[in-house]
């Protein structure tokens, strides 16, 4: 079956009201929610009868809780994608270096759940909004990562005809249960499908999705694709000059781990970037941090000057030897200015605590849109 996929919403002011398909969404992220959260809470009561808990009833009820917020966090990234706040600021961009630096972010996640990515890529520019691109490449690996069987394979190519530059994502989906008490395998139809689906809308770019019994073959094309094959002039000229905004949410989605041992700034930490739609954990010690990251990598980590050692200077060694660029944002102890990482040879980007409703937020997005 082949697919063009349309946008899980229609975008708003550009068709009459529909509300069937806003009905159908909401009951779909009513199962979503509902259904982890249910098993949770059987986990729950069972603890509280019993006063035990083995470790694989508590990863499992760590997950159910995640997949709950997942899907809380994607409904208002769709409800966000499907108004007319969105500002986009188009830049250059090389399509293969992009998805190379998403799947290095997360190759411990994609390790830990027993699949194996391949890629072939090729050197193509197209013309996007970089925080767009980072979360719709994101948003197609969740998708991915779902329903992948054991392998997925990624490949960035060009079109013959018309010369648009393409992400072609294929995989075999065979049921692949998670555990004992998962009644169904992941649908294909699932909210990080939706999700996919809307990003690619909002962007202006061609979705199309070929299924059969065994296999899936997801298309990503990019009408804006820079073409300097004609006399080495580019094709396309840069245009829609947008500007950027921290308003617009730009980082919506993206996973930002905070290492902080005093409550006060914790508080702070998250009143400051409460309203970026960002999934937010927090920790108390570096040590802490380790465990944390030793499965999947957040996309940013803040962390407390007070709490700066050996040991961090490690993890981040470690984690930006397999994603150069990885944020780390220090807080800290006084001042207000915002310090970039790379200046005069530091390692860290550094916040002041005064004024961090303005700094850290801004913080996030220089530090975040090097990587992307």
């Amino acid at each position: 079956m082949d697919v063009t996929a349309r946008p899980a919403l229609p975008l708003a002011g550009t068709e009459p009201d529909r509300t069937e398909p806003w009905r159908e969404l909401t009951a779909q992220i009513g199962r979503e929610v509902a259904g982890p959260l249910s098993k949770a809470l059987e986990r729950v009561i069972h603890l509280t009868t019993t006063g035990r808990i083995d470790r694989s009833s508590l990863r499992e009820l760590r997950s159910e809780i995640e997949r709950a917020r997942r899907a809380g966090m994607i409904s208002q990234q769709l409800a966000r994608y499907a108004s007319k706040r969105l500002r986009q600021s188009h830049e250059r961009l090389n399509l293969a270096h992009t998805l190379q630096s998403a799947l290095a972010q997360r190759s411990r996640e994609v390790a830990a759940r027993g699949i194996h990515v391949r890629q072939s890529t090729r050197a193509i520019e197209v013309l996007v909004d970089p925080a767009l691109l980072f979360g719709l490449i994101n948003a197609l690996l969740d998708w991915a990562i779902e329903t992948a069987r054991s392998v997925i394979d990624f490949r960035v190519e060009v079109m013959k005809f018309p010369v648009h530059g393409t992400i072609v994502c294929s995989f075999g989906h065979e049921p692949r249960y998670r555990n004992a008490d998962d009644a169904e395998p992941p649908a294909l139809d699932s909210l990080s499908w939706r999700l996919l689906t809307q990003s690619a809308a909002t962007m202006g770019l061609v979705l199309r999705r070929e299924v059969d019994a065994e296999h899936v073959r997801t298309t990503l094309e990019f009408p804006r694709t820079v073409n300097e094959s004609i006399d080495g002039v580019t094709a396309i000229e840069l245009e829609d000059g947008f500007g950027s905004s921290v308003n617009s949410k730009p980082l919506a989605g993206s996973h930002v781990l905070v290492v902080a041992a005093r409550r006060e700034t914790r508080i702070q930490v998250r009143d400051a970037i409460a309203d970026m739609g960002l999934l937010i954990d927090f920790v108390g010690s570096v040590e802490e941090a380790i465990d944390f990251c030793a499965d999947a990598l957040p996309h940013a980590v803040v962390f407390e000057a007070t709490l700066r050692c050996e040991r961090l200077d490690d993890l981040a060694g470690e984690i930006r030897s397999e994603a150069p660029g990885f944020a780390f944002i220090e807080l800290a102890e006084e001042g207000s200015a915002f310090e970039i990482s790379g200046f005069n040879g530091q390692t860290y980007a550094r916040v002041g605590p005064q004024g961090l409703p303005q700094t850290l937020p801004s913080a996030l997005v220089f530090e975040l849109s090097k990587s992307f």
